[in-house]
């Protein structure tokens, strides 16, 4: 593991981070705030992913976590949303597809099977390694995201029930399958059968009969991406029945920016503390 650089903030370690992954054939970049309280004894670990067209650093310079973060002793890991590199294949005039647009699904079709694997980063060969060079304590995780990220948050979620105990998404792609802005990606990642995009769909998932305890979502109503890409009541009707538990907060006058995540980024965090202990 490489270290990018590190700088302290309110008690604790703001670190960014590379290393070569084998899951995506090259080097990924990776940020980790570390509270205080992790001098003395392992911390749970927030997950957050990012969306479209983000690194791991959008986050880390607008979202406003790491005050609260120390005062509650979480850490949070920020990945990025997709691999990088010269070799890594790319759609240079689509920001809805290749580098920053991971998606967080492993890639069956070429040219992007060879490196687009982040499923498999994110929920194996990066925890292996926050398990090893961090005091975490990895049974108790929790996982968050906006946008892409939010689909890749609650899909992650509801396919690993027995690692994560919270889970939260800020205006996430609720049904990438059918929006505007996800369909055609996941079809150039996992080819035309669509039975495929199903494991990485949120409203399919629960349909298919995956569960999770309950999920935090909120979402802005001036967000100029509700209704083609977003449509968070999608995923209200699916859970109706499910004994899934659903806190959906509309907020007036809120957009898809980081103003609108750095308003309730406090909120999220206080919902995952309270469910990690």
């Amino acid at each position: 593991m490489k270290i990018i650089s590190q700088n302290t903030a309110f008690g604790g370690m703001q670190g960014v981070f590379a290393h070569d992954s084998k899951a995506c054939k090259g080097e990924m970049t990776f940020a980790v705030y570390v509270p205080p309280q992790a001098t003395s004894e392992p911390r749970p670990v927030v997950w957050y992913l990012s969306g479209l067209t983000c690194t791991h650093a959008n986050v880390m310079e607008k979202g406003e976590y790491r005050r609260l973060a120390s005062e509650l002793g979480l850490i949070v890991v920020c990945p990025d949303t997709s691999p990088r590199g010269a070799d890594v294949a790319d759609e240079l005039t689509n920001w809805q597809m290749g580098k920053g647009a991971g998606f967080y699904l492993d890639a069956t079709q070429a040219p992007w099977a060879e490196h687009y694997q982040m499923y498999s980063y994110i929920t194996e060969e990066l925890p292996a390694l926050i398990r090893e060079q961090f005091r975490a304590d990895m049974y108790r995780q929790g996982i968050f995201g906006h946008s892409m990220g939010g689909h890749g948050a609650m899909t992650i979620a509801l396919r690993n029930p027995e690692r994560f105990k919270s889970c939260s998404a800020f205006a996430p792609i609720v049904a990438p399958s059918s929006a505007d802005w996800s369909a055609g990606a996941f079809e150039k990642y996992l080819g035309a059968d669509k039975a495929a995009w199903r494991n990485y769909d949120a409203c399919a998932l629960v349909e298919d009969g995956a569960r999770f305890p309950e999920f935090l979502v909120d979402q802005g109503k001036a967000d100029g991406f509700l209704e083609n890409g977003l449509r968070p009541w999608l995923f209200e009707e699916a859970v109706k029945g499910t004994g899934i538990g659903l806190t959906l907060r509309i907020h007036e006058r809120y957009d898809h920016s980081y103003y609108f995540i750095s308003t309730f980024m406090d909120d999220h965090l206080k919902w995952h503390a309270e469910r990690l202990g």
